[in-house]
């Protein structure tokens, strides 16, 4: 596959763009979380795992394999009040080469009722040299409700000898309370990422950053508790008495996982998606 420009490409020779999407929403019944209503599509499907706890866990499969210039993936997901549910992928995810300037699309809506929680734990998504890759999430939160979102990201495979010297990445990340915004999260990387990241204000030569952000009420008492497990290329803040916001940076994917494990676990009672063990 040839970069963006090097080739002349036709609607019949362009590659096939895949697509998916996730419709889920849980209900309570009785002390547990049950499904409300399913819909799945395309190369997204879902698989549930025999719970362990009280809440129900989903893991999400991208049949496809990847993400490439035109895909197209959604997911909307929903919490009824009293239910907790996570969500987490089968795999990383892989964002490969793209032909043209039509960036892979993701797009995740949340919602989430009071007295609810909702965890979402995708495992890393792998960006290769020639990637354009776009992602938008956004969780709408009522009253008391509850959310850990964890996104990390693996800037090539350090292991692999892998640089992104051509590469497209944005991400938006937007988590409003009763209508209200509590976090509004913009990234864009483009070109040579590899030496953005090398830069000493930037990821000081890291390959692996993570966004973790906690709206809960006791985001507050969380705050010592999470810098506590921190290395000294991760911080976290207290954005809002609801909202503790940590940043992870990392050498490559292995050490960035090393911390994230705990941080999850403590954000998350102490349970984390079997796919996420080390």
């Amino acid at each position: 596959m040839t970069l963006a420009g090097a080739v002349e490409t036709t609607e019949a020779s362009a590659p096939p763009r895949a697509r998916g999407a996730v419709r889920l929403s849980v209900k309570p019944l009785g002390r547990q979380t049950a499904l409300d209503g399913l819909r799945v599509s395309g190369s997204l499907k879902l698989v549930f795992p025999r719970p362990v706890g009280d809440g129900l866990d989903a893991v999400l499969v991208n049949t496809a394999g990847g993400v490439t210039g035109g895909d197209r993936f959604t997911a909307e997901l929903r919490a009824e009040t009293g239910t907790a549910l996570t969500l987490t992928t089968q795999a990383a995810e892989r964002a490969y080469r793209a032909l043209g300037d039509d960036p892979g699309r993701i797009a995740t809506k949340i919602a989430i009722e009071p007295d609810a929680r909702l965890a979402w734990l995708p495992q890393e998504t792998i960006l290769f040299d020639g990637a354009n890759l776009a992602r938008s999430l956004v969780a709408d939160l009522a009253g008391t409700a509850r959310f850990l979102l964890v996104e990390p990201v693996l800037f090539g495979r350090r292991l692999m000898g892998e640089e992104l010297r051509r590469a497209r990445f944005t991400d938006r990340v937007e988590i409003r309370r009763d209508g209200r915004t509590l976090w509004l999260d913009a990234t864009r990387l483009a070109g040579d990422i590899a030496a953005t990241l090398d830069r000493p204000a930037i990821a000081a030569g890291g390959r692996a950053a993570a966004l973790v952000v906690y709206a809960a009420p006791d985001a507050e008492p969380m705050r010592d508790r999470l810098r506590a497990l921190l290395p000294a290329t991760a911080g976290a803040s207290l954005a809002a008495p609801d909202l503790l916001v940590a940043r992870f940076v990392a050498a490559d994917g292995y050490a960035l996982r090393e911390t994230l494990v705990p941080a999850i676990k403590l954000l998350n009672r102490n349970e984390i998606p079997r796919p996420w063990m080390l």
